[in-house]
């Protein structure tokens, strides 16, 4: 997907019109119907503009799928957790702390299936 395509999409889940979003990101509807047109490509300062508005990374906003690696979904993930109010932080991060000693913990202390059926 484009930018173009997700500058779209973006704009279309918020319900907002051009003007809207030209608003909402602080820019003219000129360069809203160019970027949505694929007449233009944003600067560097309006892709964070974007980003900070509705929540996403530059890297969602720029990249195609198949050029993202693997990992990215997580970054994308801890993003968002960093937008969130405090309380919700530390209640992500503690859930993932547990996660985490949890995994850790059945690696380290539970017998693996192989050493169950030696007699």
């Amino acid at each position: 997907m484009s930018f173009t395509e997700r500058l779209l999409r973006l704009r279309k889940q918020h319900s907002l019109t051009q003007q809207q979003m030209a608003d909402t990101v602080g820019i003219h509807i000129t360069q809203v119907k160019r970027y949505e047109s694929g007449e233009a490509q944003p600067s560097l300062e309006v892709l964070k503009k974007v980003a900070v508005a509705f929540n996403v990374s530059t890297d969602w906003l720029v990249f195609e799928e198949n050029e993202r690696e693997p990992q990215d979904e997580l970054k994308l993930k801890f993003e968002a957790v960093v937008q969130m109010d405090e309380d919700e932080r530390r209640s992500v991060l503690a859930l993932l702390d547990a996660m985490i000693l949890k995994h850790q913990t059945k690696r380290f202390f539970v017998p693996s299936p192989e050493s169950k059926q030696q007699p």
